[in-house]
């Protein structure tokens, strides 16, 4: 993944104003990766959407006072169940991609095996884009990006 945007702020600012910023920039980053996540061709965007939700989660739980308690328990609530469902799909991207690398190395006799492993966990990963699929769908990424604007605007104001 690229870099994290910067993020501009006044060095005058408020803790709230701070924070209000710092999420929405990184609410951001994570709907930019919504059109790839499910591409199993390029599974780098599960990775991307992965990291940029990791972000979100750090800045809502460190900015965590300067929000209305109830809207930023659920929104950490949606972020955190955005952020399993990658994270089951992430897994399987790796594990696939370390045991493609080590193929060519084994011994031909170890192959049949390698490629019956490859297989489940093919099947798996397959599984794990379609649990993920409702969690990036976009009527619930719409929702959640509501949310994380009305957090936002709740402390920006």
């Amino acid at each position: 993944m690229a870099r994290p945007r910067e993020v501009e702020i006044e060095c005058d600012a408020s803790f709230a104003a701070v924070a209000a910023r710092v999420v929405d920039v990184r609410a951001g980053e994570v709907f930019e990766q919504a059109d790839r996540v499910l591409d199993l061709d390029d599974v780098e965007g599960v990775h991307d959407m992965r990291v940029a939700t990791r972000r979100l989660r750090a800045a809502l739980e460190i900015f965590a006072p300067a929000f209305p308690r109830k809207r930023y328990r659920k929104a950490l609530k949606r972020v955190r169940a955005l952020a399993d469902a990658l994270g089951e799909r992430r897994d399987l991207d790796v594990e696939i991609e370390l045991l493609e690398t080590v193929a060519p190395d084994l011994l031909a006799s170890d192959r049949p095996a390698l490629t019956g492993l490859l297989d489940e966990l093919r099947s798996a990963q397959l599984r794990a884009n379609d649990d993920l699929a409702p969690f990036v769908a976009r009527k619930r990424l719409k929702k959640l990006r509501r949310r994380l604007k009305k957090l936002v605007e709740a402390v920006a104001a």
